[in-house]
């Protein structure tokens, strides 16, 4: 008989000044060796429209002897596994910086209203398909999703399997954008959970827990030993992704945990620790939720990732929001990275020594998860100096991308 998950987890003593967490007995750590992590990564790419600010040194790179860095890499043609998109003019704005790299992406369905019903989710699909250009590599695939409620029921979950669409959303009530109508205990969904692992359907997680009294930064460690355990104790074969994992003690989880449990993981987590919320002033455009953590996790984090590990894969979780609510009294969680995500990712793997290991990554451990074919073409990375505009147009309104006037070595070549 399968050991009930809550069996797999040990209290670990805490480090200096840290609270005690729950950790993972090691024999079911074999599947994830973790790198260690060489330290934090330099700024990132433009992928579509900064060609103009690109140096001349492409042509040079190209001449550098064999025992040089790759001046090119080309892989299967990855997919992005958590993405905002938003909706109408916003939309339009935003959806050609993935449609024109990624082949595939999971949508989020926290719109205002939520997605909460095919009906709704397949006007939205078509909405996405509109906006996408026409010709060249904008051949792209929007995967639905649905939001999880209190209210959600097994019929809700067999029609949207009848429809294709792979995964429900799970945001704990009050936990991140537009969740507000998110499930207020999970107990309640259970039987939903149930329907969902017999019908095949993922539960795709925002994994933290919203109690007041619980710091912000420890709200993922917490949701793991409170909340996901006993679910997965519960269901024991429901598919579960855990979404932009920020910290050692989810890597740590979702490396030990059964095939059936995996994580996606953002740029920001894996290249930026807290640090860069507040240097040399408050820097809105880098807050999200989950919020950027310590040093120690983000090693974790793109150590995780560069592991080898089939158990985790690229999820952007780009995430849009007008410059003026950004830079607010109350200023909006997000980063929008949809345009440099991809030489992102290059930049962290190559730092770790690991871009052998960013296809897998991008383009193979997520469509096996999930059960669908990997992409039949390919893009391929130039090492090119490029720069990051300081801002991209976002429906009448503009957005600041993650890094914006900052430079990468890589570019998506045309």
């Amino acid at each position: 008989m399968r050991r009930a998950m809550s069996e797999m987890l040990l209290r670990a003593p805490a480090a200096a000044g840290m609270p005690a967490c729950a950790v993972v007995v090691p024999r079911y750590r074999a599947a994830a060796t973790l790198r260690p992590a060489t330290g934090l990564v330099r700024q990132c790419c433009d992928v579509s429209r900064t060609r103009g600010l690109c140096s001349a040194a492409a042509a040079a790179a190209g001449a550098a002897p064999s025992s040089a860095p790759p001046s090119t890499l080309t892989i299967t043609r990855p997919d992005d596994w958590h993405l905002h998109v938003r909706d109408g003019d916003g939309l339009k704005s935003v959806i050609p910086h993935t449609s024109g790299v990624y082949g595939r992406a999971i949508i989020m369905p926290n719109l205002t209203p939520p997605v909460t019903t095919v009906k709704l989710a397949l006007a939205y699909k078509q909405r996405i398909l509109d906006a996408v250009p026409h010709g060249g590599s904008h051949t792209f695939e929007p995967l639905m999703t649905l939001y999880l409620t209190d209210n959600t029921t097994p019929d809700d979950v067999a029609a949207a399997k009848a429809a294709g669409i792979p995964a429900f959303k799970l945001y704990p009530a009050g936990a991140t954008t537009n969740s507000d109508s998110g499930v207020t205990d999970i107990t309640k969904v259970v039987h939903v959970l149930r329907a969902m692992a017999e019908q095949g359907v993922l539960l795709l997680v925002h994994g933290e827990v919203t109690d007041a009294e619980v710091d912000m930064f420890d709200r993922e460690a917490v949701f793991i030993r409170e909340k996901l355990i006993p679910v997965l104790d519960a269901v024991p074969n429901l598919r579960v992704v855990m979404e932009h994992i920020t910290t050692a003690d989810a890597a740590d989880f979702v490396a030990a945990a059964p095939a059936n449990v995996a994580a996606t993981v953002t740029p920001q987590h894996a290249l930026l620790n807290r640090n860069a919320l507040f240097v040399k002033g408050l820097r809105p455009h880098n807050y999200c939720l989950p919020v950027l953590k310590r040093e120690r996790h983000r090693e974790a984090v793109a150590a995780a990732i560069t592991s080898g590990s089939k158990k985790f894969f690229l999820g952007t979780d780009s995430a849009p929001h007008p410059k003026g609510a950004k830079e607010a009294a109350c200023g909006c969680a997000g980063m929008f990275s949809a345009p440099i995500s991809l030489p992102l990712y290059a930049t962290i793997f190559e730092r770790a020594g690991a871009l052998d290991r960013l296809e897998a990554f991008a383009s193979h451990n997520g469509p096996d998860f999930y059960g669908l074919p990997r992409n039949a073409d390919t893009v391929t990375l130039e090492r090119v100096r490029c720069g990051i505009p300081l801002e991209y147009a976002f429906g009448a309104s503009v957005v600041v991308p993650m890094w914006a006037g900052e430079e990468v070595d890589w570019r998506v070549a045309a």
